[in-house]
């Protein structure tokens, strides 16, 4: 074998290496590329699912405010309701002389 024959066979191989490995890359970026849509499309999913789960706190969140205030209301209503109740309401009055009245004490049988 002539040396230019080693050169061209040399060369031959060299290319079909080179080839390899092209390939090796090609496929190893097409598989690159398609986990990091992947990842990309996973990322989307969970921020969709966070901005889903934030709008039903935000929303439960504004009933439980109108929940309070209307509470609020309620005892602000009641409150004022007693008072005025408790001005004319022999039961209250009664109660509270009982109360200032000190009492025997009862003492239990065994």
């Amino acid at each position: 074998m002539s040396e230019n024959d080693f050169l061209k066979e040399n060369d031959l191989l060299h290319e079909c290496e080179s080839i390899e490995d092209d390939d090796k890359r090609l496929k190893r970026r097409e598989k690159n590329r398609v986990a990091a849509q992947r990842s990309r499309k996973k990322q989307t999913q969970k921020a969709d699912k966070l901005h889903e789960e934030y709008k039903c706190l935000e929303y439960e969140n504004c009933s439980l405010r109108k929940d309070v205030e209307k509470l609020t209301d309620e005892l602000r209503r009641l409150t004022e309701v007693l008072k005025s109740h408790e001005s004319i309401c022999p039961l209250i009055h009664c109660a509270m002389n009982l109360m200032s009245v000190p009492r025997p004490e009862v003492i239990m049988p065994r």
